[in-house]
């Protein structure tokens, strides 16, 4: 007889699995609800915790991006890795459905163990196609600490097949035994037979056995995310004009803002302003963020103004589906504002949003250290303070604004993306 202490442990096991990995999929979400009225509850709630991994050099790192996110991806590599992201997310969830149906239908007709369909290829398609799902939101949000919870719910997805298997044993017995001697866990049988031939699979699972998957999968995934964000910042289109650090969301903006700046630099509105950003620490750089003026993002880089406060403008389902299902029209978009440009206040092409750009000056430090390159910008220790941005005509040079810009982002203390 089976002893009920056991019983309800391994079944409250499984529900503290099934938790961590819902939870791990509502921080994978972060982008859609970032940009949703609920933004303000959430954050209310999970800011905190992002906060509290920034203070410390030791976790700083969970809440920085390995992907570009804000600037259009500036290799091949980068783009279809971007691409790959909405098409794994997409299919993953097609599976996790398709599948889903499956299980219950059968329940519904007691049609016994899942044996037909995708499950005639794979013991646990489910848990793969939402693995392929989850490995999709880590690139489209690339926070490292979505990356993290992305291991940690794949060694979660073994835990709860091992655990399934074993119970699927006890009720089936040998058929269901047959079944497993003919179809592989996660990959087809042949390719289990190739990855494993020579090694007789264990047949219990023991602590150090179990750390040593875990570790492996944690080095393995949050290793890959560094060697990406080293890449990218690699990468990146950024320059050094007159003392100062660009970055652009295209290299055809880098070639712009190289030729607009030093006029714009050296205007006797911004050069003061320049002067004290430089005096206001040893190390400390000027990062100019140069976008276009109806850059959807740029609430991200600092707060400039209500209307890039994403979750106040009430179009979440239109971007939330650009930016997944459409990655090619999102990719090639400018990153406009959302559902159209922002209104011209001329009906001439001459005053149009295609027509100017926006210069936004950010103060980089790094805790008193100081930064040498461009590229020392964009280490992951680094602190942001917005400064001010101006608005400058693209054909002509003409300053058309200046303003001085508030602490913090658009989405307040919330740490965002550097590229």
């Amino acid at each position: 007889m089976t002893d009920p202490n056991t019983k309800d442990g391994k079944a409250g096991a499984r529900f503290a699995a099934r938790s961590a990995i819902l939870l791990s999929f509502i921080v994978a979400l972060e982008f859609v609800i970032m940009i949703s009225p609920f933004a303000v509850f959430f954050y209310a709630v999970f800011n905190p915790f992002l906060l509290a991994l920034d203070q410390s050099p030791l976790t700083r790192w969970l809440t920085a991006f390995f992907l570009p996110h804000m600037i259009v991806p500036p290799s091949e590599a980068l783009t279809v890795i971007r691409i790959l992201g909405s098409a794994f997310f997409v299919g993953g969830m097609a599976v996790f459905l398709l599948c889903a149906l499956q299980i219950y239908v059968g329940r519904f007709f007691r049609s016994g163990a899942a044996t037909k369909g995708l499950y005639a290829l794979i013991r646990h398609p489910l848990y793969v196609g939402l693995a392929f799902a989850a490995l999709g939101l880590a690139i489209l949000w690339p926070r490292f600490l979505t990356l993290a919870l992305f291991a940690v719910m794949l060694f979660l997805y073994y835990l709860l097949a091992k655990d399934e298997e074993r119970r699927m044993l006890a009720r089936y017995g040998d058929g269901y035994g047959a079944y497993m001697e003919r179809t592989g866990m996660f990959l087809p049988k042949f390719v289990e037979r190739l990855l494993c031939r020579g090694q007789k699979p264990p047949q219990h699972l023991g602590f150090a056995r179990g750390a040593a998957i875990f570790l492996g999968i944690l080095v393995a995934v949050i290793g890959g995310g560094f060697i990406l964000r080293a890449y990218t910042v690699r990468h990146l289109p950024l320059a050094q004009v007159d003392g100062v650090d660009v970055i652009a969301i295209t290299r055809e903006d880098l070639d712009s803002a190289t030729e607009l700046l030093p006029a714009v630099l050296g205007d006797s509105a911004i050069a003061p302003k320049l002067r004290a950003a430089h005096g206001g620490g040893a190390g400390a750089r000027v990062l100019v963020y140069f976008v276009p003026v109806d850059y959807v993002m740029q609430g991200l880089i600092a707060d400039t103004g209500e209307e890039w406060k994403l979750f106040e403008q009430h179009k979440t389902i239109g971007m939330i589906a650009e930016h997944i299902f459409h990655p090619f029209a999102h990719l090639t978009g400018g990153h406009v504002h959302p559902c159209g440009a922002m209104p011209s206040h001329s009906p001439n092409m001459h005053n149009s949003p295609a027509m100017r750009r926006r210069a936004i000056f950010v103060e980089v430090s790094a805790y008193g250290n100081e930064l040498t390159s461009p590229l020392d910008d964009f280490n992951i220790n680094t602190r942001r303070k917005p400064l001010f941005f101006v608005d400058v005509h693209l054909h002509t040079g003409e300053i058309l604004q200046v303003r001085d810009m508030p602490a913090g982002s658009g989405w307040g203390t919330v740490p965002t993306p550097m590229f």
